[in-house]
């Protein structure tokens, strides 16, 4: 039975699954991905979804971080 997570930001739902198909077209499988559906895709292929998605908002929080330290300097 799959476990049910209790999401942080339950509003942010449909920003992550968005960020989820956009993420995919950028990797060239949103065609596959209408075509047959996320449940009939291999789990590399989700899993490079995933670990793209994991990467871009890492990098996104780092910056973020860089611009918000780089700010509190200019004080």
């Amino acid at each position: 039975m799959p476990r049910r997570r209790r999401k942080l930001v339950p509003d942010a739902g449909p920003a992550l699954d968005r960020f989820k198909y956009e993420v995919a077209e950028d990797l060239g499988l949103a065609d596959k991905i209408r075509q047959v559906g996320w449940g009939d895709m291999t789990s590399r292929e989700c899993g490079l979804v995933g670990g793209n998605m994991v990467r871009r908002m890492i990098r996104y929080a780092e910056d973020k971080m860089s611009e918000d330290r780089t700010d509190y300097q200019n004080y």
